[in-house]
């Protein structure tokens, strides 16, 4: 499901242990940095920090809490968003329905009830009648929800989501990039600090988060 690039797995093992450790993140190890940054949502006083995810992943099911509450506690200097992965198909049935709640403004209010359906619930929402019959169950008028998913607008915002993606090399999730420049994931952190027990990835990788953030803010 998460998938690394061999390129991230040769810079992270030619950084070692020695100097890669989530207190002290290097570039090529514990994250990335674009070389071509990108455009930003500009909130005055805030480093935006997106987070890519995917519903169904089991990864981004376990940092959601931890990242949630960094979120809140960091909110006055944060300005942090979630964009699903898509493939920019009508039929990525998950993003299909991101792009939807999106476009009903209901994204943030019912992000924690998709990962419910699929994460407590075990329901796989894999096709059009699955996405609509999870909307009825959450209270989403029927004729609004159908005239949103099936819309032009939401058809461009799929392929426009890939094209973000594409832009910030993202292939797996979770993947999080800082003020359009620095890029981490949970696994990279992890594979530059095989000493690291597994229990404490998602804590350490929060800590390279912070200290991106600050980097962000100086600069």
């Amino acid at each position: 499901m998460h998938r690394i690039a061999l390129s991230l797995i040769i810079a992270a093992l030619a950084a070692g242990p020695a100097i890669a450790s989530p207190s002290n993140p290097v570039n090529g190890a514990e994250y990335r940095t674009l070389t071509q940054p990108q455009p930003t949502q500009k909130v005055e006083g805030k480093v935006e920090v997106i987070e890519f995810f995917m519903y169904h992943c089991p990864a981004c099911y376990a940092v959601d809490a931890p990242l949630t509450a960094w979120a809140k506690q960091h909110e006055g200097k944060v300005n942090f968003r979630r964009i699903h992965l898509s493939s920019g198909d009508m039929r990525d049935f998950e993003a299909h329905l991101y792009a939807t709640l999106e476009a009903l403004q209901l994204q943030d209010a019912l992000y924690g009830k998709v990962l419910q359906a699929w994460h407590q619930e075990h329901r796989r929402l894999r096709s059009d009648e699955e996405n609509l019959n999870w909307a009825l169950r959450n209270g989403i008028d029927k004729e609004k929800f159908l005239s949103a998913y099936n819309s032009f607008g939401v058809s461009m915002r799929l392929k426009s989501l890939a094209r973000m993606a594409e832009n910030y090399g993202v292939t797996g999730t979770p993947t999080i990039v800082v003020n359009g420049k620095y890029v981490t994931e949970p696994s990279v952190v992890a594979q530059a600090n095989p000493e690291l027990p597994r229990d404490q990835v998602v804590a350490a990788a929060i800590q390279v988060l912070d200290i991106l953030v600050d980097r962000s803010i100086q600069k």
